[in-house]
């Protein structure tokens, strides 16, 4: 006669059965593809049937301690500076009962914070929802987000993309520097894709190339 391993007498496996294990979540995008959107919608969702649903910013194009989108929606938010420890927000988590997390601007984050939001969802079974750019406007992803494709359990590009102004799937962010694509430059630079002049702008990877930013651009 067989008999059940001990995972299945009451392990892992018949645990996993009974109750969802905790996981981390990154959402990403190009600029104005609705990251920030959705994060907002899935936090409105949350908080309609429950209470113990938190929001953070790693930085947002409006004033600290809110998550704005270019829809015209926004929410308070936990402001969390790139780079410091998590202990203290993390405290603040545990004292509210909070068991979803909702984060925004994840790109914005150091390597070390985004250990530390799996630590959150390892070891105090808290869902994190984490939405975020892919890369900056060099093309080249973001420490934080390497990170987070690195170690979430699932990572998702946003099924709404934004378009490059030949029609094209817009891949790039752009960083305009008065009407020219920068090709050098610090990677973080607030801003947005209103027109200015320094602004960004989603092309596709052919137009990003070419530096060409409307049809009429030489």
């Amino acid at each position: 006669m067989n008999r059940p391993s001990p995972a299945k007498r009451g392990g892992i496996v018949e645990r996993s059965k009974r109750e969802k294990m905790a996981e981390l979540t990154f959402t990403y995008g190009t600029m104005a593809s609705g990251k920030s959107t959705l994060a907002l919608q899935l936090c409105w969702q949350l908080r309609e049937g429950r209470s113990d649903v938190a929001l953070w910013t790693f930085g947002d194009r409006s004033a600290e301690g809110m998550v704005t989108s270019r829809i015209g929606i926004e929410a308070a938010a936990e402001a969390i500076e790139p780079g410091e420890s998590l202990e203290r927000h993390v405290g603040t988590l545990l004292r509210r009962a909070i068991n979803i997390l909702v984060i925004d601007e994840a790109q914005f984050a150091s390597v070390s914070q985004i250990d530390e939001l799996a630590c959150i969802v390892d070891d105090h079974a808290i869902d994190v929802h984490a939405f975020g750019l892919s890369a900056d406007f060099l093309l080249n992803v973001f420490p934080a987000s390497a990170r987070l494709f690195a170690i979430a359990d699932w990572a998702h590009e946003l099924p709404l993309t934004s378009s490059c102004w030949c029609g094209q799937k817009g891949r790039c962010n752009a960083r305009v520097v008065n009407g020219v694509v920068a090709r050098e430059g610090t990677q973080i630079v607030t801003g947005d894709v209103s027109e200015g002049v320094v602004h960004y702008q989603v092309l596709c990877r052919a137009h990003y190339r070419l530096g060409q930013l409307s049809a009429h651009a030489s």
